[in-house]
């Protein structure tokens, strides 16, 4: 393996399986002689954890700590991870020793043999209970239907990426598990899949519950429309603001004609006000312009540049 690798592993309240993991990855990476760095990012354990890093990192310079002022979730941890990131290829795992530091010379391969972008994990064999795995199956399946990608497990932690994917990706809020649709929409679409093992928790407890499974779907539609219309949010406000605009107009207009053929032949008629259809083209006037002006303002603002990682990092081992 001639190209350096970078493992980023996000870290919350592992003191105790930390040691265990670094001297697995080492023993793994030394084996095949591959050029590596280890970033553990300290997402505002409130354990030893920090303390436990701070040692490793004194003792073996391949390890690079970072260390937030509080919990601000997985996706903040990656993504400090791949900015800080120098290697050719990036290995993300979990830090609870449920992902095999020994897939990571295949994972390696797989991105160089195979000219891929993203070879994600599929964890087959999951040791968890009925009440995380079904839930997990069917969101998969939401997922892959949504997004196109033909993965079988999005949520894994143990991933490998180029470096080309990590430098030009955003992840933000609890997107994490969606960075295989992020990188497709940003034109990384070789995306493969291999299965690896998944063990059984060691030490402590699972720190995601159900919640992530109610908010998953509300992330889906979210990143979705975040990714599709991001370049271009006239595309969706402007379109909608002017079907609706149009519709006030219509109405308008027919209100208005209606009463004046009606005044031209001496028929009955009622006053515009007393029609409740003229307040709902108001409303849709009203509405239609309040779209477009959203379009608008969105299209401004992306002009902007756009800041990456808002998170405060306290503690950098990296520069001593």
């Amino acid at each position: 393996m001639s190209k350096k690798l970078s493992i980023i592993i996000p870290v919350y309240n592992e003191e105790e399986s930390i040691p265990e993991l670094l001297e697995w990855i080492f023993r793994i990476i030394d084996a095949e002689k591959i050029d590596a760095e280890i970033l553990l990012i300290d997402d505002g354990s409130t354990d030893g954890s920090w303390q436990v890093i701070l040692n490793a990192a004194k003792k073996d310079r391949r390890i690079i700590g970072l260390k937030f002022n509080r919990n601000y979730g997985k996706s903040a941890a990656l993504q400090t991870g791949f900015d800080h990131a120098e290697g050719e290829i990036v290995i993300t795992m979990d830090a609870d020793l449920q992902d095999s530091p020994d897939e990571i010379p295949e994972l390696m391969q797989m991105i160089e043999v195979q000219n891929l972008y993203i070879v994600s994990g599929w964890k087959r064999k999951r040791q968890d209970p009925l009440n995380k795995t079904i839930p997990s199956k069917f969101f998969n399946w939401v997922t892959g239907k949504v997004s196109g990608i033909k993965l079988h497990d999005f949520n894994c932690g143990l991933k490998a990426y180029r470096k080309e994917v990590v430098k030009n990706i955003h992840v933000y809020g609890e997107m994490h598990r969606y960075i295989p649709l992020i990188a497709k929409w940003n034109g990384f679409k070789e995306i493969g899949e291999k299965v690896v093992e998944h063990r059984a928790r060691k030490y402590g407890k699972t720190k995601y519950g159900m919640k992530r499974f109610t908010t998953g779907f509300l992330d889906l539609l979210s990143v979705t429309f975040v990714l599709r219309f991001k370049k271009n949010p006239m595309h969706f406000f402007g379109v909608l603001g002017t079907l609706s605009f149009l519709s006030g107009f219509l109405i308008t207009l027919w209100i208005i004609g209606e009463k004046l053929y009606r005044q031209y032949n001496h028929l009955p008629r009622r006053d515009v006000v007393d029609q409740p259809l003229f307040f709902l083209a108001l409303v849709a006037l009203v509405i239609g312009m309040q779209l477009f002006l959203t379009g608008f303002l969105a299209e401004l603002l992306i002009q902007e540049k756009q800041k990456k990682g808002d998170y405060l990092i306290v503690g950098n081992t990296r520069n001593g």
